[in-house]
């Protein structure tokens, strides 16, 4: 049995000469319509922007585990295979670089060492590591200060290398020669003071540190703090001298007093 069809009619709007108005369209105007519609919208936004913040911190807080995961601690590796292939281990995972003793330099594959090369490195001391952009913070240091003969260390542009850092970097005064701190944000004029323990450095990069708030003086101080060290601080020194001669010339051109 065919059920019977249902015509849609469609009601035209009617002029209402009594109050001035179209009947038809009266619901479209109605004053609480209005209301309920603009608490609808309110709650919608209101709704929207909980949810961006909501997005937003748990962003962060996958950003921060991440990181903490890549800078967990390789302890059955340390354990059974020594420190220098647990620390190369860390840095190719990282991204970075590695050079052992009378070795070519070793650059990342994104795996780490393989299984044979953790037996062929177990007894082979590490000289540098090259571990620029790597996502190094205080507690993934652990892996590179277990590297006594490490000579040359590069952590420039490291995101999460802080003054914190630099404070742990004394245990490395006998061996390292060379150290890039250029480009890291973290870096101010405290931590720098920590490295005056590092008495065997001969190059230390300390350029592009946007967290030094005069670097032309730091850099002098820095000299002075390692006098047997070469300290490389791009347009430092320039900027200094610029400073003065601006300050030279504000005191020529003020009055002179009677």
């Amino acid at each position: 049995m065919v059920a019977p069809r249902t015509s849609l009619r469609l009601a035209a709007p009617v002029w209402n000469w009594g109050t001035g108005s179209i009947r038809g369209l009266s619901r479209a105007v109605d004053p609480e319509g209005i209301q309920r519609k603009g608490r609808t919208l309110f709650q919608f936004l209101a709704d929207r922007f909980y949810d961006v913040a909501a997005v937003r911190e748990y962003l962060l807080r996958k950003q921060v585990l991440k990181v903490h995961q890549k800078n967990r601690s390789f302890t059955y590796i340390k354990e059974r295979y020594g420190p220098y292939v647990a620390g190369a281990h860390f840095i190719l995972k990282q991204g970075g670089a590695v050079k052992f003793q009378d070795k070519e330099w070793m650059r990342s594959s994104g795996r780490g060492l393989s299984f044979l090369e953790f037996w062929e490195f177990r007894a082979v001391p590490i000289e540098a590591v090259d571990a620029s952009g790597c996502a190094i913070n205080y507690q993934g240091l652990d892996h590179l200060l277990a590297l006594k003969e490490l000579q040359s260390l590069s952590l420039r542009c490291c995101p999460h290398v802080d003054d914190w850092c630099l404070s742990r970097l004394h245990q490395l005064a006998d061996s390292l020669q060379e150290l890039s701190l250029a480009g890291c944000p973290r870096i101010s004029e405290r931590g720098l003071a920590c490295l005056h323990h590092l008495w065997n450095l001969r190059r230390l990069d300390i350029s592009h540190l946007p967290a030094v708030s005069n670097p032309g003086l730091t850099q002098i101080l820095v000299e002075e703090m390692l006098p047997n060290c070469e300290v490389l601080g791009a347009g430092w020194a320039q900027g200094l001298k610029l400073g003065l001669e601006e300050q030279s010339q504000d005191t020529a051109s003020s009055p002179i007093p009677a």
